[in-house]
């Protein structure tokens, strides 16, 4: 696989697995939001493989990983593919979750802040590069899919999701560096991710919000 992570053949393939389940996570998020504006089978493919490789895409770009994985390695667009047919053919399964777009999205957001810490520490940038990038790598496709779906990206609204990626990934860098197992670093980063995310959107946590006085209107 084109991601030239550094270390042994079993850290590896753990990242490519990490990768691959945010993949399949994110695309699932974007295939679904496809569904809900009615588009085509095209335009469900399309924004699903957008979500899910979009964020690492950027990544690449920066780090100057050429070409970016999910544009070289087949596994990025089959793994899209699947999801789009789990979206469309377990629809009436997935609709029993409360929040089925939120939850994929979620779940991707953490698998994805790590593996992209990871990977800008693997081709040599500093900690601050890598914890940003990590958090670029998490919600740069769902950004990209908002757009493009004419939906305000979650990114700027009050919610607490960029700050759930950072802390992500700031746990895979301290880990590194801190020489943790990495075989264990990396899900609990994804987990503590997915925990701030989904604790926050059940109680209701969020950024504060700016708002002109009176005075100032």
């Amino acid at each position: 696989m084109a991601l030239h992570f550094s270390g042994n053949m079993m850290e590896h393939n753990l990242f490519v697995l990490v990768d691959l389940l945010g993949t399949l996570a994110f695309a699932v998020s974007g295939a679904l939001a496809a569904e809900q504006k009615r588009l085509d089978l095209f335009g469900v493919l399309a924004i699903s493989y957008l979500t899910a490789c979009g964020g690492g895409v950027i990544r690449d770009l920066c780090i100057g990983a050429l070409p970016p994985a999910g544009i070289s390695d087949w596994r990025y667009l089959a793994t899209s593919a699947l999801a789009s047919a789990i979206a469309i053919w377990a629809r009436p399964m997935i609709d029993h979750l409360k929040q089925p777009i939120i939850f994929f999205d979620s779940l991707g957001l953490g698998f994805f802040a790590v593996v992209g810490a990871h990977k800008a520490l693997g081709f040599g940038h500093n900690i601050e590069v890598a914890i940003l990038l990590g958090m670029v790598t998490a919600v740069g496709g769902g950004v990209a899919r908002d757009v493009v779906l004419n939906r305000v990206p979650i990114i700027l609204e009050k919610e607490i999701y960029a700050v759930a990626a950072l802390v992500g990934a700031a746990i895979q860098v301290l880990g590194q560096r801190m020489d943790w197992t990495l075989t264990l670093t990396p899900w609990f980063g994804a987990l503590i991710c997915f925990a701030i995310r989904t604790l926050a959107l059940h109680y209701s946590w969020g950024l504060p919000v700016i708002r002109r006085s009176d005075a100032a209107q």
